[in-house]
This record gives structure tokens, C-alpha cells and sequence, in this order.
């Protein structure tokens, strides 16, 4: 049976990623009027090129502060070891899709542009190795509400 993905449903996902090296990854590609809820991370070192070498998780997004698309926002580096494992279950959501663009600061009329969503620019959630021969397998879990 299909999983129901209309609007109105809020459902659990995950994605798997084997090798992650220097290549960016996505993990989440936001789609408009959605809210991703994140709930863990699992981050398995299966080898680094050089012991101490990071995994780093980030977002790409819309910077209310600067008021700037498509912006890169570090959301953690983790330094890894040789059959290291590391748990990242801090909760947090994003909105699918970026706000109207509009001036720097935040007021009420700006968090409702946010919560609307009404630029064409998704907002994404990426992964990347520091080494060419980092070798990370990735598992990420999370919420996607459909508000469409």
C-alpha cells in the first residue's frame, strides 16, 4: 500500500547514505508548505584519511538576520575516529521552501512570511566529509508535515 503524501499528512521518513566523502549530499530537499521535523542523526566512521577528520551537517537556507537566500548555516562539525559512532537527536524543524525575500530583523509580519513560504527556493539539509577518503554511512530520520 502507498504511503499517503497529500495534503494535510504528516509522516515518517528516513534516508540511508553509504560512503559520504567530500561530495555534498543532500538529506532533506524541501518542497513549499511542508515542515521537516529532524529527529536523529546516526553517524557510523567506517574509515578518515586522518584520525580527528570532521563529518559536517548543514543547512542551506533563507538568513532572516542578513536577509540573504540560499545561505549555508553549519548546524554541527563532528571530528570522527576510525568505527566511531555518533548520535545526533536534537530535535529541530525548517519550512520546505524559503520567505519572500524582505529587509533585515524579524517582526510579525516577517514571521509570517517565513511560516508562508512563498519564494521558489527551497531550503535543503546537507551532508559532507572533510577528506576525499573519509568513508561516513549516514542514517537520518525525520517528520514531513504537508501543509499544501
Amino acid at each position: 500500500m502507498a504511503i499517503a503524501r497529500g495534503a494535510g499528512t504528516e509522516i515518517i521518513r528516513s534516508i540511508q547514505l553509504h560512503e559520504i566523502d567530500t561530495v555534498d549530499r543532500f538529506l532533506i530537499v524541501g518542497e513549499q508548505h511542508h515542515i521537516y521535523t529532524v529527529l536523529s542523526i546516526i553517524i557510523k566512521c567506517e574509515s578518515v584519511a586522518t584520525a580527528g577528520n570532521w563529518i559536517n551537517v548543514y543547512f542551506s537556507g533563507y538568513d532572516s538576520n542578513g536577509a540573504a537566500t540560499a545561505v549555508g548555516m553549519s548546524l554541527f562539525k563532528q571530528e570522527m575516529q576510525n568505527n566511531q559512532t555518533f548520535v545526533w537527536n536534537d530535535k529541530f524543524s525548517f519550512n520546505g521552501f524559503e520567505p519572500v525575500d524582505f529587509a533585515a530583523g524579524l517582526d510579525a509580519t516577517k514571521q509570517n512570511a517565513i511560516a508562508d513560504q512563498g519564494s521558489g527556493v527551497s531550503q535543503k539539509l546537507s551532508i559532507v566529509a572533510e577528506n576525499a577518503n573519509d568513508n561516513f554511512d549516514v542514517f537520518c530520520t525525520y517528520i514531513d508535515q504537508n501543509n499544501a
